[in-house]
């Protein structure tokens, strides 16, 4: 029977809820503290807190000595983080006896940083990877202790990305928490995969902004890739700023020059757009209001001729 471990926790938000959840039905650990984002300080993870009767602490910097003292006192053997954000120094992530490990959505030593799930269907991966691994001073560079991956399909877009993200980050957490229990790790250096991997960065604003000269696939593919609940790829029409919340991808259509952005063709389901290549097929739209809101979700209906393009300003569309 392997030993119930003390955990000390740091999160946020929904996947740390059920990743939270997950460990606790498993009985592999007793929860010594939580530690959530400081600007959000999640309200769930304090009911939990609370529920377990747990310190819940709340830190602008954790890395400050006097802190890291106080978590000392807890004697948590391990340490978790999962979607927690502050960037980590030795000291912390040498506290705990049996290290500080973190579930990443990414398959590493590739699609280490930010936005791995945008990123992957960004550059039209048949999968993802999901990975706990242990925390060093790099990003996302300690050694892997897990990595499952996960098929996308055709159908696949950031939200159904998501949802899978959620349930598999769970167990594979709680299946690295049972390998350190059970003192069965063997722990993976990510050179040995890949000498160089690749870090992915924050997307920001203007990265959503479709550029029509692209071949119709990788219009497609930003399209799903940022598409609700992201910010969804954004365009210019008669001056106004439109959201593209949904395409489809032709695969046997024809490739020829033409102008880029502009509707050459509809049907009862949408509007066909000339693309760099060939065409893409434009399913649902949706208005962006001066605040940025998305309004008026539709089926598209252009007339044949119009142009999609233009340059999206700060404050809309110019």
């Amino acid at each position: 029977m392997t030993e119930k471990l003390k955990v000390g926790y740091f999160a946020d938000g929904p996947w740390s809820h059920a990743a939270l959840e997950a460990l606790l039905q498993r009985g592999l650990c007793e929860i010594a503290f939580i530690v959530p984002r400081f600007d959000t300080q999640d309200p769930v993870l304090k009911q939990y807190a609370e529920h377990l009767s747990v310190p819940f602490i709340p830190q602008e910097n954790v890395n400050d000595a006097e802190f890291i003292t106080r978590l000392q006192g807890y004697g948590a053997d391990l340490f978790v983080s999962m979607s927690f954000n502050q960037i980590l120094r030795k000291p912390i992530i040498d506290t705990a006896p049996l290290g500080f490990i973190n579930c990443h959505a990414g398959a590493l030593p590739f699609y280490r940083g930010r936005n791995p799930l945008n990123w992957v269907l960004i550059n039209d991966e048949s999968y993802f990877g999901v990975t706990a691994h242990y925390v060093d001073e790099g990003i996302d560079t300690g050694d892997i202790i897990i990595q499952h991956k996960v098929d996308i399909s055709e159908q696949d877009d950031y939200a159904s990305l998501l949802e899978k993200a959620f349930v598999k980050c769970s167990e594979v957490l709680v299946e690295a928490v049972e390998l350190i229990s059970g003192g069965k790790v063997n722990r993976i250096k990510q050179n040995d995969i890949n000498p160089y991997g690749f870090y992915c960065g924050m997307r920001r604003v203007g990265d959503e902004v479709i550029d029509w000269q692209l071949p119709a696939r990788r219009i497609h593919n930003l399209v799903r890739a940022i598409t609700l609940p992201g910010p969804a790829a954004r365009t210019v029409l008669k001056g106004k700023e439109v959201a593209i919340i949904k395409s489809r991808f032709l695969q046997d259509a024809p490739s020829y020059i033409c102008t880029p952005g502009e509707v050459v063709g509809r049907d009862e389901s949408g509007v066909y757009v000339k693309a760099g290549d060939s065409v893409l097929h434009i399913l649902e739209v949706a208005n962006v209001s001066q605040e940025g809101a998305l309004e008026q979700f539709e089926t598209p209906g252009y007339r044949i001729g119009t142009r999609f393009g233009g340059v999206i300003e700060a404050n809309g569309a110019a």
